[in-house]
């Protein structure tokens, strides 16, 4: 990992800054002059809508000639490949629709299964996220939505995908791996980070609230990937974290009506940014970062500390805490056995 001097990591995570991010900084836009991805293959999560379908678009732009959606619903990944398909010619671009709910564990099996069919896989983007405003068990895994999704579905997900993105590229040139991250890990509260053990924390009702809840599972996501990149070399993928910034999407569609969404919606309005220009950040890290980025936090095209707690020492008994326990959790997919065979 990245050394970063404290005052810069402390100064990234304040509000000012943020503020100053989303009001004065733009992410670059990657040229086509510069990037051609004809070729070239991709999967993006969560890609029916807000940054996963602006994400979307950006790499076709540059040339991608086949991308798959995946998405929880089929039919509004049916509307979004209209989408993206208008304008362009056919005969240059495939799109597909695959189905994956990150809300079941089978679900996520058998769609890294359907990959190893794939000719190529040159770009996985996991994009797809979710917040609420109250407290629900998913019945299919038995842990709180919030986490499920953010973080225990991308943990199983990111490890099945890399002995797939191995297996379709080269040590030369390795696939990329992308799991979009969040200001909020930054801001985290995370009341829960002294329990032992860690995990089921979450699945109390007592231990939720909401704002607090996404942005932990967005700094559980960077412990986990700090930890992932120490065992996995870049030659197997190059696994990075973009932060494409407070943008307008549908992420907190939940919220409407009550009086954080009203209150959540004016702060956004002065605030954010467009999904197109965030999703820039995002497509910044699928195509224009190398091994320098493994196991790194991108922001607006460079690479940035992620939240200040990842670099202290409770943040470093934490993550080893989150690591033991995500391995017995995703036991039932042999992850421990498939990270094992990658590190040798």
């Amino acid at each position: 990992m990245t050394t970063f001097d404290t005052t810069v990591i402390q100064k990234r995570a304040t509000s000012l800054a943020f503020y100053q991010r989303q009001l004065f900084t733009t992410p670059p836009l990657t040229s086509p002059d510069k990037v051609d991805l004809a070729g070239k293959t991709a999967i993006i999560t969560g890609s029916n809508t807000g940054l996963g379908f602006e994400c979307a678009q950006q790499l076709l732009d540059l040339g991608l000639s086949k991308l798959i959606l995946a998405v929880r619903n089929e039919t509004k990944g049916e509307e979004a490949r209209g989408k993206l398909l208008s304008g362009r010619n056919a005969d240059n671009h495939s799109i597909q629709v695959w189905k994956l709910d990150l809300l079941c564990y089978g679900s996520i099996v058998s769609f890294v299964e359907r990959t190893k069919g794939l000719e190529r896989l040159d770009f996985f983007v996991n994009n797809a996220a979710f917040t609420r405003l109250s407290f629900a068990i998913n019945e299919k895994t038995g842990h709180e939505g919030i986490i499920q999704v953010n973080y225990f579905s991308l943990a199983l997900l990111t490890i099945l995908i890399l002995p797939v993105l191995r297996d379709k590229n080269s040590a030369q040139q390795p696939g990329r791996l992308v799991n979009v991250s969040s200001d909020t890990a930054s801001w985290a509260t995370f009341r829960e980070r002294d329990s032992v053990p860690l995990l089921p924390a979450f699945d109390r009702e007592e231990n939720f609230h909401p704002q607090d809840r996404y942005a932990t599972s967005k700094l559980l996501a960077q412990l986990f990937l700090a930890q992932l990149a120490r065992r996995v070399p870049p030659s197997i993928a190059v696994i990075n974290t973009p932060n494409p910034g407070l943008c307008q999407t549908s992420l907190t569609r939940d919220f409407k009506g009550s009086l954080q969404g009203i209150l959540f919606g004016i702060f956004r309005l002065i605030f954010a940014r467009t999904a197109a220009i965030g999703a820039r950040s995002i497509t910044d890290a699928v195509v224009n970062h190398g091994s320098e980025s493994h196991g790194q936090y991108l922001e607006d095209g460079t690479v940035q500390p992620m939240a200040p707690f990842v670099y202290t020492d409770k943040g470093e008994e934490v993550a080893e805490l989150l690591w033991e326990e995500t391995m017995t959790e995703l036991s039932f997919a042999n992850v421990s056995e498939i990270l094992e065979d990658l590190s040798n």
